[in-house]
């Protein structure tokens, strides 16, 4: 297996209902490779600045980040601040500082152009596609993307989703891209626009996948507390793609367990603050609450005779 994710390390503050942190680690490709390494190393292409934290690149090595493609520029880390309400669905961005990621261009070693798994992080697609450009047949390709790229980029991001297999988009993201209010017309339209596959993330209430004529509905682990939900479209995904290129096949039985992995991945994530619950999670707890979640949404066929005769 050899997975690669392009995306941002970055240091976050944040605040919620619950508490308040500053200058914690964050970004979409820490929370992928460290959920992804629960099944295999992640090769991460990244950048950050020459104020960023030792002990953060030593955390990620030490959950099988392979950092060989990650560069430290002169100047500083991306930085991003905000803040949830109690609505911890909706985030409210209070600032983005780009800093190094401004003028980040992405650069596979050489060794890395054979990999089979890849996530193009949510990134210029601009960026995406040259990441595409130095891989050289990979077997399966997804990708996350923001309403800032679709509105901004579409033309770019239009021929992005020509080259992946799978796009992650929440709701709103989805009916944006489409021009579509209702999420499934919309996943449909998105479908014609070249990837074989889409993730529709719905928070708290799960995640719908579509595929051709088939759609598949996973509900949401239940939780009691969610303390920072930043990350969790990024735990999701690095769930599902770290169990897809373990199992190396994409049938659709595959992605739809990799969809209930991911969902479960992300519920712990967002039990503490920033990766702090990721730094215990144990591959046991993933087992055990993946059972929980099959359980939950598993029911009997309906009894025949319960109609009333000739209805």
């Amino acid at each position: 297996m050899s997975l690669l994710v392009v995306g941002s390390v970055a240091l976050d503050s944040l605040e919620t209902p619950f508490g308040r942190r500053e200058e914690v680690l964050g970004g979409s490709a820490s929370y992928f490779s460290t959920c992804a390494s629960f099944f295999g190393p992640t090769r991460v292409v990244a950048v950050v600045g020459e104020d960023f934290p030792e002990e953060h690149l030593a955390f990620l090595s030490s959950r099988g980040a392979d950092l060989a493609g990650l560069v430290r520029q002169p100047g500083r880390t991306f930085r991003w601040k905000g803040r949830y309400d109690f609505d911890l669905n909706t985030a409210q961005t209070l600032d983005t500082q780009l800093n190094v990621l401004a003028t980040f261009k992405p650069a596979l070693p050489a060794a890395w152009r054979d990999t089979e798994f890849v996530f193009l992080g949510n990134i210029d697609p601009d960026l995406q596609q040259s990441v595409l450009d130095q891989v050289g047949k990979p077997r399966f390709v997804a990708c996350d993307t923001m309403n800032f790229w679709i509105d901004s980029k579409r033309a770019s991001l239009l021929e992005t989703l020509k080259r992946v297999d799978l796009l992650f988009v929440n709701d709103a993201e989805a009916r944006q891209l489409a021009g579509e209010h209702n999420v499934i017309k919309a996943a449909k339209t998105i479908l014609g626009f070249g990837p074989r596959a889409v993730v529709v993330k719905r928070g708290e209430y799960g995640a719908l996948f579509f595929s051709g004529s088939e759609v598949f509905a996973a509900s949401a682990y239940p939780l009691l507390d969610v303390f920072d939900p930043t990350g969790a479209g990024d735990s999701f995904a690095g769930g599902f793609m770290g169990y897809v290129a373990r199992c190396g096949r994409m049938e659709p039985d595959v992605l739809r367990r990799a969809i209930v992995v991911g969902s479960v991945v992300a519920s712990f994530a967002v039990e503490q603050f920033s990766l702090d619950r990721l730094r215990t999670l144990t591959a046991a707890e993933i087992r055990a609450r993946y059972a929980e979640a099959r359980q939950l949404a598993h029911f009997d066929d309906l009894e025949p005779d319960l109609f009333a005769p000739g209805r």
